[in-house]
Order: C-alpha cells, then structure tokens, then sequence
C-alpha cells in the first residue's frame, strides 16, 4: 500500500530529523533557492541578532558589505561608534515598517520629517537611529549633515549588493503621528519625552508587516534586479512590551506572526528564502541551552549552530567533518570574542532596561 510520504526526504519526519537526532547535528533547511559564492557582496539589516551573522560571514573571509566606514578610528571606536556592526549606520531595524521607510528616505520617495530629539545634556539624538552616536551630536546641523552622508551610503548598500540577510526582530514599534515616521525607540527612552499627542504605540499585524515588505522588496529590485533577499526571525525574546499581554505572551506573538511573513514571503517570491534561525536556537530538543542565564542573549554554541547550518547550504557543500570543524572555529571564535569583549552585540532595545528599568 502506497501512500503519499513514501518519498518524502527526512526533514519532512519528526523521528527522523528531529527526535532521533543529536542536538548539535539538527538541521532543519530543507531546501535552498540559491548559494552564495565569496564574490556576493553580502549586507546585513535587522534586529540585534543579525549582528553575529554579518561577524561570522567576515570571519570566513566572505565579501561582507560595508557602504558605511571610518577605518582612521581605532577598532574599539569603531564599534562603538556603530561602524561596521551592521553595513551602514543605521543602527538595529526592529520591524519592516523601519526598512521600508529607510530605502523610501535613502532614494528620496518620501522624507518622514520630524523634530530631532535632545537629551539632557543638550546634545542631540537622530530619532531614526537614536543610539548611533554614543556622545549625540553638538547641534542640528552637524545631525543633518551626518544623516544626508549617511543616506548617501544607504543608497550605495542597496544599489551595490547580492544578498541581503534581514533579521525579522519585533511587530512592536513606535510611531510619529505628524509623519508616519516608525522608530526603533520609544522617546524619552533615551532622549526627548514621552508625547502621547505627537507619538503612538503600533503593534503591526501579518498583513500590514507583509505589505511594507512587499514595498521594500519592490523598490530595491527597481534599483538592483539581481538582489536577493534571505529572512531570518531573531530567537531573542522582547526586552520589554507595551502591549496589553504579558511579556512572555507578546514574544510568542510577535515571533509567531513574524515566522508566518517570512515563510508566506519566501514563498510568494522568487529570490528570496526562509532560513530557519529561529528554530535552531528555540525547539525542544536543544531546550533553553543555547541561552545564557537571562534567557534572552544566545550562547556561542547556538551562534555556531546556526552558522553551520548557513554555510552548509547557502555556501558549501562538505563533508559533515569539515562541517564539524568549522563549527568548531566559530564557536571558539564567538567565545574569544565575547571573552576579551571585542565584540559586543549592539541592541537598541537594551536602553529601554537601562534608561527605564
């Protein structure tokens, strides 16, 4: 008797892939549209968690995109002046709703003005990226004129590479009233004050979510036709939420509905594809041991887990040795790193911890 799973492959079965499988060899990409080869330019956007992808592609020698440099500062400025950490400065991108409006700025499709924000010490703070200067800046000016550069190299990134790798982070955000504009901060998170006449709490639905990233995806390809485009939903839980739910409850939510736009635009478009990062870090059989003690940072073992799996099928084809072995590197790696704190993840969603909590 022949039924219709008798040649389905084995990531299609739970005993196969995933019960009777040693943790640190479950693999759960089934397919993928394309490869990267180490000529791609390879950008990264996206929440926090995108920030070890863009570090481990460097880290094998990849063509990772930088639109966006000062190589005369020294290597800790650099980082903490958030060059590099993602391919240009535009700091973490929590929802689509950002990326759109940043392609829709870069190109001049729409403007989304509004008042620049000042902290307490005077110096003033760009609402769309509100922490890419650690001291602010001096004035207005100096603001402006480092956010039309800025843009200028957004425009460079988009019209210059292969791949784009966007990490899916939240559906929570922030709104200006007056322009529409989404941001990354709340204000008075970490500069300005809460105005619930000029500001609005937005928890974006699946629809709303799929179409700006319709939108995003229709404009970069009028401005690069060979761009693909990889999606990832971020493992890391909420900070913090503004939604009536429980905190817990808001993170499935927004995970839940962020994991239905990734596979339901992945799979409408040719081009673009789902990897499975999410569920590499949250399944149970790894449980919470890719997690550090506060259960929301990700432990170097679960970073190389999930770059194994990456490099398995969107660069190489190797042996399970070598696999292993590169698995291995990366995790010493990200472990050293993170030991002598020369890398630190950047995430604009830990100043609401700091600043409110």
């Amino acid at each position: 008797m022949s039924t219709p799973y008798d040649k389905l492959p084995n990531q299609a079965f739970w005993r196969r892939s995933v019960s009777s499988v040693p943790s640190f060899l479950l693999d759960p990409v089934r397919n993928s549209s394309f490869k990267i080869s180490k000529s791609d330019a390879v950008a990264t956007a996206g929440s926090c968690f995108a920030q070890h992808l863009s570090r481990a592609i460097q880290a094998r020698g990849f063509n990772y995109l930088i639109s966006e440099d000062d190589l005369s500062l020294s290597t800790h400025d650099r980082h903490n002046r958030n060059f590099g950490v993602y391919s240009a400065r535009f700091g973490n991108i929590y929802n689509v709703k950002q990326l759109r409006q940043l392609i829709e700025r870069a190109y001049g499709l729409a403007d989304y003005a509004m008042p620049l924000w000042q902290r307490p010490d005077k110096r003033w703070v760009d609402p769309f990226r509100p922490n890419i200067e650690p001291d602010g800046y001096a004035d207005e000016e100096a603001l402006l004129a480092d956010r039309k550069a800025h843009l200028h190299s957004v425009r460079k990134m988009f019209a210059e590479l292969d791949v784009l790798v966007f990490t899916l982070g939240l559906t929570e955000g922030w709104e200006h009233i007056g322009s529409g504009a989404s941001l990354p901060l709340a204000p008075g998170v970490v500069a300005s004050d809460w105005d619930p006449g000029s500001y609005m709490f937005a928890n974006y639905t699946t629809e709303q979510i799929l179409t700006d990233l319709r939108q995003f995806f229709d404009i970069l390809k009028s401005v690069n036709a060979s761009a693909r485009m990889l999606l990832t939903v971020s493992p890391v839980p909420l900070i913090a939420t503004y939604s009536p739910s429980s905190v817990l409850a808001a993170t499935v939510y927004s995970k839940s509905v962020l994991r239905v736009v990734a596979e339901e635009f992945s799979n409408r478009n040719k081009g673009v594809d789902y990897f499975p990062s999410f569920e590499i870090i949250n399944n149970p059989v790894v449980g919470n041991r890719y997690f550090e003690p506060d259960f929301r940072s990700i432990r170097p073992e679960g970073v190389a887990h999930v770059m194994r799996i990456f490099f398995k099928h969107y660069v190489n084809d190797g042996p399970l040795e070598v696999e292993i072995e590169e698995s291995r590197q990366l995790l010493q790696e990200n472990s050293k790193a993170q030991s002598t704190n020369l890398f630190k993840v950047v995430c604009d969603e830990e100043s609401i911890e700091n600043n409110v909590l």
